[in-house]
């Protein structure tokens, strides 16, 4: 059984990876360069391709068996997903385990949202088996505030104070793993969400518990985080991910009662709290200094 990775270079991709070796798989990895390819792990099979170039098809998904389709969140994610999911027909895949987001249909102006439900309905509608991820926002992705948490004692990413149900990444490729491996997942979606209700406050309490400080939540001011954000995303980016954190200070993303059961079914256990996350990550943090 040949397993193809697209999306394996990442934070959830790596995992999967991970845990499909972990189990003796035969694990290709698809990838654009090979300063990347060159860093996975030996038993991994590097397959240099892009879903932006149909010339590179052929080499991408000759020999596939299964398929972890995570499609990074770009102006062509769409295009990407759609290509992948094509390839896979054409070739026969088996199983294509799809990541896309906890109720994209929530905030469909979105565009990386829509796309994910774009890509949804075509690959339900296509004679693929497939199996459906959605999970909510990630708590990895609060690596990118070290900074902020550590100097200026903020929290700043714009959630809100409705709440999400936040999830660890290590659960979402654990989850990938078990649709992959074990029978009884097939055509079917599963939520992914962590076990408490966030809100931005909330995360910065459990920070400046962690990190021993005071740590405030920045606000929910969008004007001021995109004008900051352009500094470090594409404008296309920043402004995607505005109308994302729009629809949560509106909204939130919290899981109901049968999705946090869905979670646990295909974990077949308790997914790892935000707390225990933010205590770990502040550890490690401490071993590691910023650069000065």
């Amino acid at each position: 059984m040949n397993y193809l990775i697209i999306g394996g270079t990442g934070t959830v991709g790596k995992d999967v990876v991970s845990g499909l070796l972990q189990q003796n798989k035969t694990v290709r990895v698809l990838t654009r360069s090979q300063e990347h390819a060159e860093k996975l792990p030996k038993s991994a099979t590097a397959v240099l391709g892009d879903l932006e170039d149909p010339n590179t098809y052929d080499d991408i998904f000759a020999g596939t068996d299964k398929l972890f389709l995570l499609n990074s969140v770009s102006m062509s994610e769409l295009h990407q997903g759609l290509a992948a999911l094509n390839e896979a027909q054409r070739v026969g895949v088996e199983h294509v385990v799809y990541l896309s987001v906890q109720d994209a249909e929530t905030i469909p102006n979105a565009p990386h949202f829509a796309a994910k439900m774009a890509i949804e309905s075509a690959l339900k509608q296509s004679d693929l088996t497939y199996t459906i991820l959605r999970p909510n926002s990630f708590y990895q992705n609060d690596h990118w505030f070290r900074e902020a948490l550590q100097s200026e004692g903020i929290y700043p990413q714009p959630i809100g104070t409705v709440g999400l149900s936040r999830v660890d990444t290590r659960d979402v490729a654990q989850a990938a793993v078990n649709a992959l491996t074990q029978s009884g997942h097939e055509n079917k979606t599963y939520t992914l969400a962590g076990p408490d209700v966030l809100t931005g406050p909330d995360c910065a309490r459990i920070y400046g518990d962690a990190l021993d400080r005071d740590v405030s939540y920045g606000g929910n001011d969008l004007d001021a985080w995109e004008a900051q954000s352009r500094s470090m995303l594409p404008a296309w980016m920043a402004y995607d991910f505005r109308i994302m954190y729009a629809g949560f200070q509106e909204n939130g993303l919290i899981a109901t009662t049968a999705q946090q059961k869905e979670t646990r079914q295909i974990l077949g256990e308790e997914p790892r709290s935000f707390q225990s996350f933010a205590k770990e990550v502040v550890k490690r943090w401490a071993k590691r200094p910023t650069k000065a």
